[in-house]
């Protein structure tokens, strides 16, 4: 990896800045405080974001709403460009992030972006998840998290080592390992529960076949006793079957005797109805015989008759003649009356005006009352002949109604004589039909005597149906019983087949099981008394020879810093053990300059230790250092020179304030803080 350029934007002291970064060693000059560590802090957050722990106010420059940091650099020929950026809300957080990279940009989310560029950069996917210990130890460590790594409890320095060399994988491993071989030997108890059983079950297959074979013995006896019971309960069924038909027969002739009594008594109430129409049709007929009837007689009467009405039709004319003078006399008596009753008072002519004479009205009324008298006598004389003609026509009427009842009596009695002889041909038939009844009676009643004898002869059957049926119901309820014997015992085989079954399907999977319970047993044994103090081993040697080398890079490097009086080497726990003359010092009251070129010299050894170990990660070319040479005297100033020298890297960076180190790099980059803002020089 090869940093090319670095632009910030209101990060820390910046407000904007610009850096190049050429090949080989650069030196990042200036006061303290002018803004070297925000350089290196702008690259770690341009590769890896925001930190856990890490607040966005550790970056953005105090009073700005957005800031950002945009790099590029280089990575296997690929040239790289990310950028991003900071913003203000409620909290400071990470508002955009991209790659760019060979001209290909693409926006991305903060964790994928974080995630591709330890792609780019080929580090071991198990440090993705965690901060960047393997940035931090191998590429920038600030020099007071080097110190205090030194001065951590051997506990959690080891741990922390382990974790950047990797070798707490093998510590994963027997956590796994263990945790593994526990789930092994719950299985392995749970199934030596199941496998118990296993003898259990195959003595209990050997009694149950015992039991079956015996059953199956039982069964065929059973079968033998059901099939005997079987054909008895058929053989008795045949009989019982001809004996009913028997019985039926026996039925058949009761009812054709029932039949024929009823064909008997309908016959016979036939021949007595012919014979009681018999004796009534020869009394009719008798008494018919008797009667003298003479059919002249009808027309004789009815030309009386018709004289008769012809007499009345004149004499009713004769009377509404009558009866029309009589209205006209009454009408003229009615207008003479009127007359007397005008004249009797009239004085004066109404014509004339004329005084009426008194003889006249006399003689008016004279003639008036003449005419009235002469029109009542006639009136009497009509009534009395309208009278007798009354009387004459109620005469006639009687006559016409005597004469016509005697031609409705001879007219029925016409009827009657074709009627009678209609009755003898009735009565020759009937006679016939007397005899044929008679002869059919006779044979009904012979041929009632015959069925009736049979049916006596039949009746016998019913008492042997009924015996052969009780016998049948025995015989039925043995076979059920004999069935449901049979029925039981295969039943009973099958359940025992069933168990049988079962069983033998238990012990194929019990002894499945026990194969791998053998091999549980086995691999659990294995992981535990071989696997896992195995690993255990080569953690160790690991370990040892990872603390060997690294003690022994330790010591290079600080012998190249301090004078040969001291001996310094790591002990079991990686801690730094520094003796002069056979006396062992303690880290505390070592000086300033001693304390840096302790952290100097573990953070360069720690450095090629780790890229030894992952030989294949893109930084292994990079180092920066920020002030490597806090608290050194001039001497250890310029023993500087040899340990930069000495780095086998592509591109160092350095951070210091001592104007000396300028001597020691290829590159200066001077920077300075003026009016609270750091600027490139």
């Amino acid at each position: 990896m090869r940093i090319k350029k670095i632009s910030l934007e209101n990060i820390r002291s910046y407000d904007e800045v610009e850096v190049e970064f050429p090949e080989g060693s650069t030196l990042l000059s200036g006061d303290i405080g002018s803004g070297k560590t925000s350089i290196l802090l702008a690259i770690e957050f341009a590769l890896f974001g925001l930190q856990p722990g890490q607040r966005g106010n550790a970056l953005l420059r105090n009073g700005k709403e957005e800031g950002g940091v945009r790099m590029e650099f280089e990575v296997d020929g690929k040239y790289i460009v990310v950028e991003r950026r900071l913003k203000r809300g409620k909290t400071i957080s990470q508002s955009y992030a991209s790659l760019e990279v060979d001209g290909d940009k693409k926006e991305m989310a903060v964790t994928e972006l974080k995630s591709r560029i330890l792609e780019l950069l080929n580090y071991p996917k198990e440090f993705s998840k965690k901060q960047n210990v393997l940035y931090k130890f191998t590429v920038y460590t600030p020099q007071e998290e080097m110190k205090q790594i030194i001065l951590q409890d051997s506990a959690t320095r080891v741990n922390t080592l382990r974790h950047v060399f990797g070798v707490d994988k093998y510590k994963r491993i027997i956590e796994n390992v263990s945790t593994l071989a526990l789930k092994i030997r719950e299985e392995k108890r749970l199934k030596e529960g199941q496998v118990a059983s296993l003898e259990e079950d195959k003595q209990r297959i050997v009694i149950k076949e015992e039991e079956i074979k015996k059953m199956k013995f039982q069964l065929g006896d059973l079968k033998r006793i059901y099939l005997e019971k079987l054909n008895k309960r058929k053989e008795i069924e045949k009989i019982k079957e001809e004996f009913f038909k028997k019985i039926e027969e026996k039925n058949k002739y009761v009812k054709e005797v029932e039949k024929t009594k009823i064909l008997i008594a309908s016959k016979n109430e036939n021949l007595g109805n012919n014979q009681r129409e018999i004796r009534l049709l020869e009394k009719e007929i008798e008494e018919f015989d008797k009667l003298n009837f003479d059919e002249s007689k009808i027309k004789i009467l009815e030309e009386e008759i018709l004289t008769l009405k012809k007499e009345k039709m004149k004499i009713d004319e004769k009377r509404l003649g009558i009866a029309g003078e009589l209205s006209s006399i009454s009408s003229k008596n009615e207008e003479l009356e009127k007359l007397k009753s005008k004249m009797s008072n009239l004085e004066v002519c109404p014509t004339c005006l004329q005084e009426v004479d008194a003889i006249y009205r006399s003689n008016v009324l004279n003639k008036a009352h003449n005419d009235i008298s002469r029109n009542k006598q006639k009136l009497e004389e009509l009534e009395e002949e309208k009278k007798n003609m009354l009387a004459r026509m109620k005469e006639i009427e009687e006559r016409i109604m005597f004469k016509e009842k005697s031609v409705t009596e001879l007219r029925m009695l016409k009827m009657r004589i074709q009627t009678i002889n209609e009755k003898k041909l009735r009565l020759d038939n009937l006679r016939k039909t007397i005899e044929v009844l008679e002869k059919d009676i006779s044979f009904l009643e012979k041929h009632l005597q015959e069925i009736n004898d049979l049916a006596l002869e039949f009746s016998k059957f019913e008492k042997k149906f009924e015996a052969k049926k009780e016998e049948l119901n025995v015989a039925l309820k043995e076979e059920r019983v004999a069935e449901i014997r049979e029925a039981e015992m295969r039943r009973e085989i099958e359940v025992f087949a069933k168990q049988i079954e079962e069983l033998k399907e238990r012990i194929k999977k019990t002894e499945e099981i026990k194969k791998k319970l053998d091999y549980i047993s086995e691999l659990e044994l294995w992981l535990s008394k071989k696997f896992i103090p195995l690993v255990s081993y080569v953690e160790r040697n690991v370990m040892i020879t990872l603390r060997n080398e690294f003690s022994s890079l330790f010591k290079e490097w600080f012998s190249m810093l301090v004078s040969e009086t001291f001996n310094v080497r790591l002990d079991e726990d990686f801690t730094p053990v520094i003796e002069q003359q056979d006396y062992g010092l303690d880290y505390a009251y070592l000086s300033g300059g001693e304390r840096t070129a302790i952290a100097l010299a573990y953070r360069l050894a720690l450095n090629q230790v780790i890229n030894s170990l992952i030989s294949k990660i893109k930084t292994k070319d990079l180092v920066i250092l920020d002030e490597p040479t806090d608290g050194f005297s001039d001497q250890q100033l310029d023993k500087m020179r040899d340990v930069l020298g000495e780095l086998d890297v592509g591109q160092l960076i350095v951070v210091s304030h001592e104007q000396k180190m300028e001597d020691f790099v290829d590159n200066i980059i001077r920077l300075k803080k003026e009016q609270g803002s750091s600027k490139k020089v």
